[in-house]
């Protein structure tokens, strides 16, 4: 809706930026608040951005149309309310609005109908056919508002709006930006009235000595800041916050470039030397690394071969001693096995001579027998 890309503005026999390289954009749908206190760049901002003030320095874009290279078509698309309600007193209301609508190429009848719209609303029925001079300050700011609205701008901008107005128009008026953000519009207004600010913004932009402090987004401060946004926004707008900008010629600019460049140049000639010393240091600490790694390295190697010697030599020595069992184990096998092949031995030849003896016992008593037979013959 609107893109603002580093916005400078200087009036002319000034020393100073009434605004600096400001950059902010606003979206569809959203009540933008603009908070700064007097001479922050506030109304500056505002007749930059309408078109109304030329500037020096950056681009604004309304609706996707540049006020500097597409005016017209950017300024189509902006509603803009004043603050100090300039109008033609001679005309009446009705006049002035019907005047308002033919510059934004508005059809008639549409012009009417919107009139008695906004007559109705903003409770003018009774004073539109009567001349503006004959006004109140109220009525004034009213009859404008309804001007800025007759062609349903896009983006509505109001500077100062509610100032001096009766509880019952600021309410109107506070309504129906509610009612344009609903329809997808945008309204960007600036204000001193911070707690009406807070209750009806989405988001609210702070200005300070021509420079834009911050952008708010009311709902997540509300939730979680621990000062209210009046605190918040006076300790912003402070002087130690933020330093006016004096305005340099061309000589100064070329002596503060050339400052500056040489002040880069040392920072860069600084940064390499830290950057080279750092390097060093990392090298040094990666040599440092890779010879304790070595070291550790030989050390492991070593440990590692000299545990595979002792491992080889409790094997040999276990070897040796299992041989040496297994050696003692077979003497004592074989030594019971001679015992028991004795033994085996011994009473084979015990029985063979039983067996000797039987038998001869046995010739014996077959010859006895033999000599029994003879003699009883």
């Amino acid at each position: 809706m609107l893109e603002i890309v580093g916005l400078t503005k200087r009036y002319k026999n000034s020393n100073f930026y009434s605004v600096k390289d400001l950059n902010l954009t606003l979206k569809e749908g959203e009540i933008f608040g603009f908070l700064g206190k007097n001479g922050a760049g506030k109304s500056t901002t505002i007749k930059c951005l309408t078109g109304i003030l030329p500037f020096d320095e950056g681009t604004i874009k309304v609706c996707g149309y540049d006020i500097q290279k597409n005016p017209i078509e950017a300024k189509l698309n902006i509603g803009y309310v004043p603050d100090n309600h300039a109008v033609y007193e001679n005309l009446t209301g009705r006049e002035y609005v019907n005047y308002m609508g033919n510059i934004y190429r508005v059809p008639k009848e549409i012009i009417e109908e919107r009139i008695e719209k906004f007559a109705n609303l903003f409770s003018m029925t009774h004073a539109i056919d009567n001349q503006i001079r004959s006004y109140s300050h109220g009525m004034k700011q009213k009859i404008c508002i309804i001007a800025a609205l007759i062609h349903n701008p896009k983006f509505w901008v109001l500077d100062e709006p509610l100032m001096g107005l009766d509880p019952q128009s600021t309410f109107e008026i506070r309504e129906y930006m509610k009612e344009h953000k609903k329809q997808g519009n945008c309204v960007f207004f600036s204000s001193h009235n911070i707690d009406m600010v807070e209750k009806l913004c989405d988001r609210v932009a702070i200005i300070n000595r021509g420079q834009l402090m911050e952008i708010i987004d009311v709902k997540k401060f509300i939730k979680e800041s621990p000062v209210p946004l009046e605190t918040y926004f006076l300790n912003m707008t402070k002087e130690s916050k933020a330093k006016v900008i004096k305005f340099e010629d061309k000589k100064e600019k070329k002596e503060r470039l050339k400052a500056e460049k040489a002040k880069i140049k040392q920072a860069k000639l600084e940064k390499e030397k830290e950057e080279k010393t750092k390097k060093e240091i990392e090298n040094k600490v990666k040599k440092e690394e890779e010879k304790k790694i070595k070291q550790q390295k030989s050390q492991i190697k070593k440990q590692t071969i000299a545990d595979i010697k002792n491992l080889k030599t409790q094997q040999k020595n276990m070897t040796q001693a299992l041989n040496q069992e297994y050696s003692q184990r077979v003497q004592e096998q074989l030594k019971i096995l001679r015992s028991k092949m004795n033994s085996t031995l011994k009473s084979e030849e015990n029985l063979q001579e039983k067996q000797t003896a039987m038998q001869s016992e046995h010739q014996n008593q077959e010859l006895s027998q033999q000599e029994k037979t003879k003699d009883n013959k």
